[in-house]
């Protein structure tokens, strides 16, 4: 599971929503390195960024997620520009009888209250985002 996330290869496998092809261009996996992609998605092709703050191996990940361009600068979502443009993610793992259980928490980063209006009324579709990534890092995981 940690190799998932921590390894550049594997994340292009699974990263990104049902229906998305992501290359993992650079993976700087240290607190203050980079993780920057590119995905392709229903005809279009974005750029996102992660800025790791804390990682503590096999236990948490602390990034700042957001969209960006091919040289790594912050960028409006390109589906919805009243997204925040910053996302402070924590992702926690627990294991308990062979199985891995990730937690994914997601709250507005250096939002104003507009933005973090829009997080709010994205929250459902967030949520499937998630869990279609989620369902892909499952399946990669069994196949690997």
């Amino acid at each position: 599971m940690w190799r998932a996330w921590s390894d550049p290869e594997r994340m292009s496998h699974w990263w990104g929503p049902k229906g998305s092809k992501t290359e993992v261009v650079k993976l700087d996996f240290r607190p203050g390195g980079i993780c920057h992609y590119r995905m392709d998605f229903e005809g279009q092709t974005m750029w996102g960024k992660l800025r790791y703050r804390e990682i503590e191996p096999k236990q948490r990940l602390v990034f700042i997620v957001s969209f960006s361009d091919e040289n790594e600068g912050i960028t409006v979502h390109p589906m919805n520009p009243g997204w925040p443009r910053q996302i402070l993610s924590t992702i926690t793992f627990s294991e308990k009888d062979g199985k891995t259980t990730v937690t994914v928490r997601w709250v507005p980063y250096e939002a104003t209250d507009p933005e973090r209006e829009v997080f709010e009324v994205g929250r459902d579709a967030m949520q499937a985002g998630w869990t279609g990534t989620l369902d892909r890092l499952e399946t990669d995981l069994a196949t690997a």
